[in-house]
């Protein structure tokens, strides 16, 4: 990462976006994200393969609420710009990238600021309200037309005091028929042992890991109607034809699905 450091980033805090981008591969890191990176790597190797399988997930999700006619999607906790972001996969939607971290705006701000299709807005999923009423996510979203909302690798970062069932419920309420929800979770299921070393790997970074089952993150989807094939291991959510799926049939270790808000909710 470059040398000039903008205002408001603390590159001695390991920071879970950055994390992200070193377990893509990515260079917007510091040494403090990627020890921390490491650590969890240490306990969970399989951590690199599970971030590219949740780029792939956005990609496969974001194509197929897209050809459902959906043309406007927000992205809370949208993470560094990397390849195959929502406005390459749905380029003719209006995309709202949201994120609290000072270096994903300043990043994203850098690289997707001319895009007229594209906005970009300084939000925390912890305040679901805030987010809705943002005069700029307003200016770009209709409410009143379906929408999807996009929670990727970002709810086990909210701890259970700040009520994440909660969160999506308030999403949920303002979405009207038709609207998408894709979330995708780590799950501890298939490797319970390892959840207390990748919490600790999170203890210093800018957002705690939060170690849940599959039943709880099962249950963040209520009031949805979620398409097929459920809510599954994420290279198991629709494959490219010929994909040879890895892991398929074990417990759940990152799960994610997308539902649907209907009439009846």
């Amino acid at each position: 990462m470059t040398d000039q450091v903008p205002k408001g980033i603390q590159i001695n805090v390991p920071n879970v976006a950055r994390m992200y981008d070193y377990y893509l591969g990515g260079k917007d890191n510091f040494p403090a994200d990627r020890e921390a990176a490491e650590r969890a790597l240490t306990v969970v190797p399989e951590i690199r393969h599970s971030a590219r399988s949740n780029r792939a997930f956005l990609g496969r999700a974001v194509d197929f609420i897209a050809a459902s006619g959906v043309r406007q999607f927000i992205d809370i906790g949208a993470g560094l710009p990397t390849q195959n972001n929502v406005h390459q996969v749905a380029p003719n939607a209006r995309v709202v990238y949201i994120d609290n971290d000072p270096t994903v705006l300043v990043h994203g701000r850098a690289i997707l600021g001319k895009n007229e299709n594209v906005t970009i807005v300084e939000g925390d999923l912890r305040r679901p309200g805030e987010i809705l009423n943002n005069p700029d996510v307003l200016a770009a979203i209709d409410f009143d037309q379906p929408v999807a909302i996009l929670l990727l690798s970002i709810m086990h970062f909210i701890p259970d005091e700040d009520d994440p069932e909660g969160i999506i419920a308030t999403l949920r309420d303002a979405m009207a028929p038709g609207s998408h929800l894709a979330l995708s979770h780590v799950a501890i299921d298939a490797r319970p042992a390892a959840a207390d070393g990748v919490t600790q790997a999170y203890d210093r970074a800018s957002a705690p890991f939060v170690a849940r089952t599959g039943k709880e993150i099962i249950r963040m989807f209520d009031g949805f109607d979620v398409v097929e094939p459920g809510i599954v291991n994420l290279p198991e959510w629709r494959p490219e034809p010929g994909t040879v799926v890895p892991y398929k049939g074990i417990a759940s270790y990152f799960l994610g699905g997308v539902g649907v808000v209907t009439d009846d909710r």
